[in-house]
């Protein structure tokens, strides 16, 4: 009798962990206990990658365990033990301490005198949120998980910035499989010109993924398995994905070598698969072909080409491979409306720092304000959907461009009216007015 009393409360106390997805007043979650999210899609708690003798306090799928960790709190501060113990205070502060010494270990460091019951609740999404037990309402929030990415962006997940706060989303790798710190690598947006998002290693830019043309990253042609959003406004800049079918998980992650790929869950084979990596080749170096010239890998070796009415700017070093300093013109700007423009099909659009973008006016007037200024090099539709709206305004030289085969993007580059035949000359001559 006593031995099926024990297993009893055994089994009970099992089932009621699994089942616990809420931390409120007075409740902890210690090392060896974990958080479930209602639906048993994430957990919470306390885990020790690789081979580290550290302890730390993350969120991962439940399918995985903790294989892969999706989110960890204290990145560069270790529990040396198993002494963790999280919990939350009256002003809504989560607070990860070391039982016995009482150390801080990690804090959200937020506190608010407005919640009159503050809880702690892992979401389905994987979001852990603080808020008040009875709102619901995310724009209420006092913290959450989400807005402190870590290597991992999950669906929901923001990349960008919120321009009234400041507060930035972006993704920062671990040092290695068996330190989540910070490492060498990092993938955020720069919001400056027309966003897009870069991938780092310190301050080096490594790979670019290309404007926003309303269905994707020009550089991505091949992302269209799931449905995305990208919002960008006087408040915020942010791109955010989902997934079509909530039963099959899907992530994107930055791992420590710098690979960035979105994987999905294989339920079969229990293991993520990748959907896509990049950078995939050469052409994903960022600037591999220096300013007025294309990449195509489909033309190796010599991938690089300057664009029509471009010549290398080092000839020789052009010859031997090395397309560093990129092409020039071969006949200077008249800068007036003799001057016209080269199309390019199916391009990864340049980078696009220097650029201004009016999504409200046609291809037409977006060609004549070019052609208006002595400084934009080139043109384009901001947005490909509908047979292609608004207009992208390139104001410096055109760098990191390859050509793609998946992509419906065309690109306008200005050249000389002399580096134009005089056929397609007569035509942007009447086009602009101008009748000889």
């Amino acid at each position: 009798m006593l031995i099926i009393y024990f297993f009893l409360l055994s089994y009970i106390t099992i089932t009621t962990t699994l089942s616990l997805d809420t931390i409120t007043l007075g409740q902890s979650i210690k090392d060896g206990e974990k958080l479930v999210s209602a639906g048993n899609v994430f957990e919470l708690g306390f885990f020790r990658p690789g081979k580290s003798s550290g302890r730390y306090l993350g969120i991962w799928h439940k399918k995985d365990g903790e294989g892969t960790v999706a989110w960890v709190a204290n990145r560069n501060k270790p529990i040396s033990d198993s002494s963790g113990l999280l919990n939350i205070n009256a002003q809504g502060s989560l607070v990860l301490r070391m039982n016995g010494t009482n150390d801080i270990v990690w804090s959200s460091n937020i506190s608010s005198t407005s919640l009159q019951n503050p809880v702690a609740v892992l979401l389905e999404s994987g979001n852990f949120v603080v808020k008040d037990e009875n709102d619901n309402n995310p724009d209420n929030f006092l913290w959450q998980s989400f807005d402190y990415p870590g290597d991992t962006l999950l669906p929901g997940m923001k990349l960008g910035k919120n321009l009234v706060t400041g507060l930035e989303w972006f993704l920062s790798s671990w040092k290695s499989r068996d330190d989540p710190a910070p490492g060498d690598f990092t993938f955020q947006i720069d919001y400056r010109g027309s966003p897009q998002p870069f991938l780092r290693k310190g301050s080096k830019i490594l790979y670019r993924s290309g404007s926003w043309n309303g269905l994707r990253w020009t550089g991505t042609p091949y992302l269209e398995t799931n449905p995305y959003e990208f919002v960008s406004n006087e408040k915020a800049v942010f791109y955010t994905f989902d997934i079509r079918n909530r039963s099959v998980p899907a992530k994107v992650v930055l791992d420590s070598s710098g690979g960035l790929m979105l994987l999905k869950w294989i339920d079969r084979t229990q293991t993520w698969e990748a959907i896509s990596t990049g950078p995939i080749d050469q052409c994903e170096n960022y600037d591999r072909c220096g300013s007025y010239a294309s990449c195509n890998i489909d033309k190796p070796p010599a991938v690089c080409e300057c664009f029509e009415g471009f010549t290398p700017k080092s000839p020789g070093e052009w010859k031997i491979l090395d397309w560093t300093e990129g092409c020039v013109r071969s006949a200077r700007l008249a800068c007036n409306h003799s001057d016209g423009f080269l199309k390019y099909e199916a391009v990864k659009l340049p980078d696009t720092i220097h650029s201004l973008v009016d999504n409200n006016i046609s291809l037409a007037v977006c060609k004549k304000l070019c052609l208006s200024n002595c400084s934009c090099t080139a043109y384009a539709n901001s947005d490909v959907r509908e047979g292609g709206t608004g207009c992208l305004l390139w104001f410096s030289d055109l760098l990191d461009i390859r050509i793609l085969t998946l992509n419906v993007q065309d690109l306008y580059v200005r050249v000389a009216a002399s580096e134009l035949g005089t056929c397609l000359l007569s035509i942007i001559l009447f086009d602009n007015g101008i009748i000889f």
